[in-house]
């Protein structure tokens, strides 16, 4: 898993180097920004408390409903304007984001103002876990193993909220999330069940990938 700067040119949208032989690209996608304002960024909460503040404010003045759409106006306009810059922050934040599976790694491509790739070998994937919304939108949170340290707040938000200890790279908010979790899994399980031949001093030896 090898955090990886961007500030040069991309060979490979996505990846900061071309594929080795061998290697494909299965799928690449972002997130959609609208989820991702939504999940990450709870902009449906802040709406939500811009209009109780809204409501209550008129309640409590007890005025005639010309005067209290008068009185709410000012925080609906501020509320809409707040909830605004939220789905533009995470429009933003979509718009930079690109994530990789290939036949051996899943790359996450993250960071509006500092780009930075997580390269993250499915050998190095103890387990991934989906958590899908009815339309089809969803997020694919990988645990990962080894002694590599992801920092959470620079990864944030493509890791699982609230896994401080050990932080979990997630493909957040991304469409059509179960067909991408299969085809992850897929991927996966054929990578680590292919052979690999290495030299050894008096011939070959086949053994399995870990």
């Amino acid at each position: 898993m090898i955090p990886h700067d961007d500030f040069a040119s991309e060979p490979v949208p996505g990846l900061p180097a071309r594929p080795p032989l061998g290697e494909e690209i299965l799928w690449q996608g972002r997130p959609d920004a609208f989820a991702l304002a939504r999940d990450a960024y709870k902009l449906t909460w802040f709406a939500g408390y811009f209009v109780v503040l809204a409501v209550w404010r008129a309640s409590i003045i007890g005025t005639t409903f010309g005067e209290g759409v008068l009185v709410t106006l000012p925080y609906l306009v501020i509320g809409l304007a707040f909830c605004a810059m939220v789905y533009l922050v995470a429009l933003i934040q979509a718009r930079s984001t690109l994530y990789t599976v290939t036949t051996a790694r899943v790359a996450l491509r993250i960071g509006a103002a500092l780009s930075v790739t997580l390269n993250i070998p499915f050998k190095q994937v103890a387990n991934a876990t989906l958590a899908l919304r009815q339309n089809g939108t969803g997020s694919i949170a990988l645990e990962t193993m080894g002694d590599t340290t992801i920092s959470y707040l620079v990864c944030w938000p493509h890791v699982r909220p609230w896994r401080l200890a050990k932080t979990e790279p997630m493909l957040r908010c991304i469409p059509d999330a179960q067909r991408v979790a299969k085809l992850l899994a897929d991927a996966a399980q054929t990578r680590l069940n292919q052979p690999v031949v290495t030299m050894a001093h008096a011939g070959l030896t086949l053994s399995a990938a870990e």
